[in-house]
């Protein structure tokens, strides 16, 4: 796929066109007519903005996107992380009412939006595969709300947990997120973040082998946090 940028009203939107050269195809949902090609992100590149068409959606082949929006104050609230095999983008709108950008060098597989409700009008399995992804995004969403009236100590901890069952088998948990990512995920300042991990590996709940790589070692103490 290749990018490219149109202006229209003075704001910038995307329109994407498949490449002529060969590449492998990957599937979304299983169906073989919503094969697509990834297309690769560099480092806090821009997915799609807020306001944008709703024209795509998405899947995390490799890398990591976070879905956000700049409030009136200027600050930014990050509201989900997607992670490899996380499918993104989907609106109940022509519009996208949050903008995406990509955390880290990722490649996204890009699949028109069109052709995910003509499949899913035609095959059940897609349809029950697209329906499951919106409920589990709906829950996502509502966890995510109820996280923010918690304690900076419990959203911490959710957070961490979250972020083991998106990794799962991983013994040590390479983040690929930012602590001011973090910091605007939870609704908390980056001073809060990094004091709040630093009481959890005191009492050992974790350990701090890096700024981006953590080990859970008390998985208890985290769940009891985050009942």
């Amino acid at each position: 796929m290749q990018a490219q940028t149109i202006v229209q009203d003075g704001r910038s939107t995307r329109s994407y066109r498949r490449q002529v050269i060969c590449a492998n195809p990957h599937l979304m949902f299983g169906a073989p007519d919503l094969a697509g090609l990834p297309m690769p992100f560099e480092r806090n590149a821009e997915i799609y903005g807020e306001g944008e068409p709703a024209d795509y959606l998405y899947k995390v082949m490799s890398g990591a996107v976070r879905i956000y929006k700049v409030l009136t104050d200027g600050r930014r609230q990050i509201s989900a992380f997607h992670l490899p095999g996380d499918v993104f983008g989907i609106e109940p709108g022509k519009q996208h009412a949050w903008s995406a950008e990509a955390v880290g060098n990722s490649s996204i597989v890009l699949v028109k939006r069109s052709l995910v409700l003509r499949a899913a009008a035609r095959d059940g399995e897609v349809a029950q595969a697209l329906w499951s992804l919106t409920a589990r995004e709906l829950r996502r969403a509502q966890d995510h709300t109820m996280l923010l009236v918690k304690s900076a100590q419990e959203r911490v901890a959710a957070f961490l947990l979250e972020m083991s069952q998106l990794m799962p088998g991983a013994s040590i948990m390479e983040l690929p997120m930012s602590r001011q990512d973090i910091a605007d995920y939870l609704g908390l300042t980056i001073e809060t973040v990094s004091r709040t991990l630093t009481l959890l590996e005191e009492t050992a709940t974790i350990e701090l082998v890096a700024s981006r790589r953590i080990v859970l070692r008390n998985r208890s103490v985290l769940n009891r946090l985050n009942s």
